[in-house]
């Protein structure tokens, strides 16, 4: 399985932040600057996720905390690719 999914969120993202909605999720934190807020708070979901719950809600936390990393991202325009680019890089 590859990531094709996380270029698929991160170009909705993306295209809301370009052209906002007044009933998107996405663009209200955007248009807000939450999304470091909604970071922390998934990133401390996951946490206990992990210490006290099942598999299922440790997946569902993930997911959280990865899709509001990709709001983050893109609020301070960083490219899902220049994250790629950075990890290829650590992987020596």
């Amino acid at each position: 399985m590859g990531t094709e999914i996380l270029d698929e969120i991160f170009e909705v993202i993306l295209d809301r932040k370009r052209n906002p909605k007044p009933d998107s999720y996405v663009s209200k934190l955007l248009s807000t600057g939450e999304a470091s807020d909604k970071v922390l708070e998934e990133a401390s979901e996951l946490v206990e996720a992990a210490r006290e719950k099942e598999k299922k809600e440790i997946i569902h936390e993930a997911a959280d905390l990865i899709f509001h990393t990709l709001v983050l991202m893109a609020e301070k325009d960083v490219h899902i690719a220049e994250v790629m680019d950075e990890l290829k890089k650590r992987r020596r």
